[in-house]
């Protein structure tokens, strides 16, 4: 799996736990649903993401999107 599909992955694995976790546990677990949205939005405009940053360092197949 590309570089890229993993970031993908992992964002909405994140969005889906932080959800669960809002619904389930508490209220205040909708800041980090909050903070993962804020994080794409960064990522778009920058183009640095630190998720892409693990996973490369993790030996991630290169992908289009995070060089």
């Amino acid at each position: 799996m590309s570089l890229d599909r993993q970031v993908l992955l992992f964002a909405g694995v994140m969005i889906l736990l932080s959800i669960a976790l809002t619904l389930w546990v508490s209220s205040y677990f909708v800041w980090f649903t909050a903070f993962i949205g804020v994080n794409l939005i960064q990522s778009a405009f920058t183009g640095v993401c630190p998720a892409a940053l693990a996973f490369k360092a993790f030996g991630a197949k290169k992908g289009c999107a995070f060089e």
